[in-house]
């Protein structure tokens, strides 16, 4: 099979955990295609190769089939060794690294509490429900820009002082780089650059970085997105 071909990733534009994906490869340099996925009307492919949660991304290596995404990073960390680094060489910073990735899927009362679904329900909700899932976003948001202070101090640089991307970067991009979109559809501030200074002055860098604005998720298209799920869950509920 040809090089280029050997790598096949079954995602879909708008997915933060796909980005993740799409950003680890571009970093590491592997040649994929990538296969766009209709996740109302999932081809017979993603189901095969993801029949529990029938759901993207999928990287497909050699004919094997690999989902979820963090799963997937530690797998192309592993496999790819010759290309960046995505996880500190020091057995502790690596360990702390894995300590805050592991907080962007934490598990709360049994069901995991995503950075990603407070934001998502955010856009869908109104009311209670909506304040409720904008208050653990900064709740979340607190913490994390607390944690990684602290984590930078320690190691003494700050993120946009880093040559290189690492896994830390992939999380904090692929899902806070699209926060103006979701603001404008919420009506309120998410990445507040009082509150949260080192986060907004991170995603600030990383939107700069080239092969980040090359997989940059399109303003308009993305708005257009929210909003029309937004309306559909607003009259169905």
């Amino acid at each position: 099979m040809a090089e280029e071909h050997r790598v096949t990733l079954h995602g879909m534009w708008a997915s933060s955990f796909c980005k993740r994906v799409e950003v680890a490869l571009k970093i590491k340099g592997i040649p994929y295609k990538h296969v766009e996925e209709d996740l109302m009307n999932k081809s017979p492919l993603l189901l095969q190769y993801n029949p529990v949660y029938k759901k993207v991304p999928v990287l497909v290596h050699h004919g094997r089939p690999l989902s979820e995404s963090l799963v997937i990073l530690e797998y192309i960390e592993e496999t790819w060794r010759n290309g960046p680094m995505l996880l500190p060489e020091d057995p502790f910073k690596r360990a702390q690294v894995r300590f805050w990735v592991n907080f962007f899927q934490q598990v709360k009362f049994s069901q995991v509490q995503l950075f990603e679904n407070n934001i998502f329900y955010a856009t869908i909700t109104d009311g209670e429900e909506q304040e409720k899932n904008i208050k653990e976003l900064h709740e979340k948001l607190r913490l994390l820009e607390d944690g990684m202070n602290d984590y930078y101090v320690s190691n003494g640089k700050t993120p946009n002082e880093r040559g290189n991307l690492g896994v830390l970067d992939i999380l904090v991009w692929s899902t806070f780089a699209p926060h103006i979109v979701y603001e404008e559809v919420i009506g309120t501030k998410i990445v507040d650059p009082e509150k949260y200074p080192l986060i907004f002055s991170w995603i600030a860098a990383l939107d700069k970085v080239p092969v980040l604005k090359e997989l940059g998720y399109p303003h308009e298209k993305l708005l257009a997105l929210l909003l029309s799920v937004r309306n559909t869950m607003l009259k169905t509920s």
